[in-house]
């Protein structure tokens, strides 16, 4: 997958917006979220980190750990499926205990666009001290995506 486009907007109710044109069929996209075995190669992975635990019950209701060492530290995120819609919408509620107690709430919108489609991620309920960090992490991760 890749992309051409990316885009991102702030909102004063503490939800952070990007959106992105994937060169990939908006089913394809989708299912990366959702299959283990992909979504620990991109989602919440970093350069230096390496991948310990990805268990995702794919299901409204189901939860998801992708928990990733990096130093000497273990990051994990989990969120349970809200809604699963495929291969148009996917809401989840999104934590990492480690940095924060908030439960937050992701959206992930994907539109068929030609042979590829747009992509648009909303992040719900972001503390203002988190927006800029949680913006440029899902930068990176849909960029990651993207290379998917």
């Amino acid at each position: 997958m890749s992309t051409d486009r990316l885009s991102s907007a702030f909102s004063s109710d503490r939800a952070i917006v990007l959106s992105r044109v994937i060169d990939a069929p908006a089913e394809r996209v989708f299912d990366a979220w959702l299959d283990p075995a992909t979504a620990g190669r991109w989602l919440f992975a970093t350069p230096d980190g390496r991948m310990l635990r990805v268990e995702i019950d794919a299901r409204v209701g189901g939860t998801f750990t992708i928990a990733e060492q990096r130093g000497e530290e273990i990051v994990e995120h989990l969120g349970t499926y809200l809604e699963i819609d495929r291969p148009r919408r996917l809401v989840f509620s999104f934590s990492v205990p480690k940095y924060s107690a908030e439960v937050s709430r992701v959206t992930v919108d994907i539109v068929p666009r030609g042979a590829g489609c747009k992509l648009t991620l909303t992040h719900e309920g972001v503390p203002p001290e988190y927006h800029e960090q949680s913006a440029a992490g899902w930068t990176g991760i849909l960029e990651h995506l993207a290379k998917e």
